[in-house]
C-alpha cells in the first residue's frame, strides 16, 4: 500500500495582536482539517500573533499572551497533527512553529533567515535558528521551516531533505504580495521540490495588516515540481491534498548524487534532529481527494482584487465600519470609490462632493451618476463661501501678490477640512484618491488631498488606474 499523507493547509486572515480571535480560527480550521481526514492541518508564519508583530514583540506581556494562548489552543489539537506559528521564547527570540500533536508539543523550528530588506525588519526583533528537525508522522518523514528558510537554495529544506530524510517539506509563511510575485514563488517552490526530491507543503496568510496585503494562494506541489493543490487568491481556504511518499523514495533510489551529498553535510557537522510520533504508516480509509486546480487571476484582476482585499481589512481591522471619500468626477475617485464598495458594501461609503466656481457641470453630472450607479449617498458641500472667506481674510497679507499655487490649495486644503470634519462628527474614516504617479512626483496638496487615513490606490500608477 502506498503511504500518503493527507495535508490540509488552512489559510487565515489573522489580526496582529488578537490572541482569541487567531487561536478561535486555529480551532476552527484544526476541526475542518479533521472533518476532511486530515493527517496534518497547517497553519501560517506567526499563526497567533499575526504577521507583522512589529515593535509589540518587545513587550514582555505580548510574548506572555502568546505563549499562554499557544498552550491553550495545543490542548485542543488532538486527533491530528498540527503546525502553528508563534513567538518562542529562550535565551532570546524566535520566529517560531510549533508542531504538535496529541495535544501536546513535539517539536519546535525556529526560523534560521530572517528578512531585514524592504517590509520586513525580523533581525530587530528576533534571533535566527540553529537547528533543523524533522517528525515522523504515521510513518512519514516531515521537515518544518518558515517563509525566508525555503528561498535559500542550502537553507534548512536542503538539509532537512538530505540528512533528515525528510519527504514532505511543509513551509509556513506570510509573504506579502506584489505585481509578478505569484508566478515567481510557485517558480521557486517548484524548484525547492524538484532539486531535493521532496513534497512541498506551502501555508501563505492572507488578509490586509496595515500596508501589506497577503494573497493566500497556498500550494502542494509534488516532488517533480508539479501543483497539485492551490489555494484561493485573496481569500481564506483549506486547502487538501493527499501526497504520495512513496513516490519521493522511488526517485530517490535513482539518484546518485544523494549519498554523496549527504556525506559532505554530515562531515561538515550539519545534524538534523529526528522526531518519531509514529513510525509506523497505517492506511486511512478514505476518498481520494481531488479539487482540480482554480483558474489563475489575469494581471488586473489580480491587482483588484489585492486592493479590495486590502481596503477592506484596513478599514474593519482598525474598528471602522464606514468610509467617506471625496468624489471629484474624474478616474482616481471613481476607483476608489468603486474599491470602497467591493470591500465594504454600498450601505458602508459615504462620498462628498465639494465644488468651487471652477467646477464644470461635466464634473457634478459623473459625480452624481456614479453614485447612482454604485448606490452610495452622495453629500454636495459647495466650497465656494468658504473659499471667498478664506481669500477675504488672506487678501490684506497677500495684496500686491499675483494669485497663484496659493490660492489653488486652498481649495484642495478646503475639501480636506471638510472631509476630516465629517470623519470627526459621524467616526467614518477618509480614504484619499491619489495614485502612485502623483505621490510619487509630489503632485498632491499637503493637508488637502492628502489628508486622510488610507490611500487606496497610492500603490497603482496612473498607467494602470
Amino acid at each position: 500500500m502506498m503511504r500518503i499523507l493527507r495535508i490540509a493547509l488552512a489559510q487565515v486572515n489573522t489580526i496582529v495582536g488578537d490572541f482569541q480571535g487567531n487561536a478561535a480560527l486555529v480551532r476552527r480550521g484544526v476541526e475542518a482539517a479533521r472533518d476532511a481526514k486530515a493527517d496534518l492541518v497547517v497553519f501560517p508564519e506567526l499563526t497567533l500573533t499575526g504577521y507583522p508583530p512589529e515593535d509589540l514583540v518587545l513587550r514582555s506581556q505580548f510574548i506572555d499572551d502568546n505563549l499562554k494562548v499557544l498552550r491553550e489552543v495545543v490542548r485542543t489539537i488532538k486527533g491530528i497533527a498540527a503546525v502553528v506559528g508563534f513567538v518562542d521564547r529562550g535565551e532570546d527570540l524566535y520566529n517560531a512553529a510549533a508542531v504538535v500533536s496529541g495535544g501536546r508539543i513535539v517539536a519546535r523550528h525556529h526560523k534560521v533567515f530572517l528578512p531585514n530588506y524592504g517590509v520586513f525588519d525580523e533581525n530587530r526583533y528576533f534571533q535566527p535558528g540553529k537547528q533543523a528537525s524533522t517528525v515522523v508522522l504515521n510513518g512519514i518523514t516531515i521537515g518544518v521551516n518558515i517563509c525566508e528558510d525555503i528561498w535559500y537554495p542550502q537553507g534548512p529544506t536542503f538539509s532537512q531533505a538530505l540528512v533528515g530524510d525528510a519527504e514532505v517539506i511543509v513551509n509556513i509563511s506570510a509573504s506579502p504580495y506584489h505585481r509578478g510575485k505569484l508566478r515567481f514563488r510557485e517558480e521557486m517552490l517548484a524548484t525547492r521540490a524538484r532539486d531535493n526530491r521532496v513534497i512541498v507543503a506551502y501555508a501563505n496568510a492572507v488578509g490586509g495588516q496595515d500596508e501589506l496585503v497577503f494573497d493566500g494562494n497556498s500550494l502542494v506541489l509534488d516532488h517533480q515540481g508539479r501543483t497539485v493543490a492551490h489555494g484561493k487568491a485573496f481569500e481564506e481556504d483549506l486547502v487538501l491534498a493527499d501526497v504520495d511518499a512513496d513516490a519521493v523514495v522511488r526517485v530517490r533510489q535513482h539518484d546518485s548524487r544523494r549519498g554523496k551529498q549527504r556525506l559532505k553535510l554530515q562531515r561538515q557537522g550539519v545534524h538534523v534532529d529526528r522526531i518519531v510520533l509514529s513510525a509506523q504508516h497505517r492506511t486511512a480509509r478514505r476518498r481520494p481527494v481531488d479539487e482540480g486546480l482554480p483558474a489563475a487571476l489575469n494581471p488586473l484582476e489580480e491587482v483588484y482584487r489585492a486592493l479590495v482585499l486590502g481596503l477592506g481589512d484596513y478599514v474593519r481591522k482598525n474598528g471602522f465600519a464606514k468610509v467617506v471619500l471625496g468624489l471629484s468626477g474624474g478616474i482616481d475617485s471613481a476607483l476608489t470609490a468603486v474599491l470602497a464598495v467591493d470591500a465594504l458594501g454600498a450601505s458602508q461609503v459615504i462620498a462628498a462632493f465639494m465644488p468651487s466656481v471652477h467646477t464644470s457641470r461635466e464634473s457634478q453630472e459623473d459625480s452624481e451618476a456614479m453614485a447612482r450607479n454604485l448606490g452610495i449617498r452622495l453629500l454636495t458641500v459647495p466650497i465656494a463661501p468658504m473659499f471667498g472667506a478664506y481669500r477675504a481674510a488672506l487678501a490684506p497679507i497677500f495684496k500686491g501678490r499675483r494669485t497663484d499655487i496659493a490660492e489653488e490649495n486652498l481649495q484642495a486644503r478646503i475639501r480636506g477640512m471638510l472631509l476630516m470634519a465629517l470623519s470627526n462628527k459621524f467616526g467614518w474614516m477618509v480614504l484619499t484618491t491619489g495614485n502612485k504617479s502623483e505621490m510619487s512626483v509630489g503632485y498632491s496638496t499637503l493637508y488637502g488631498d492628502m489628508a486622510g487615513g488610507f490611500a487606496a490606490i497610492k500603490d497603482v500608477p496612473k498607467t494602470l488606474v
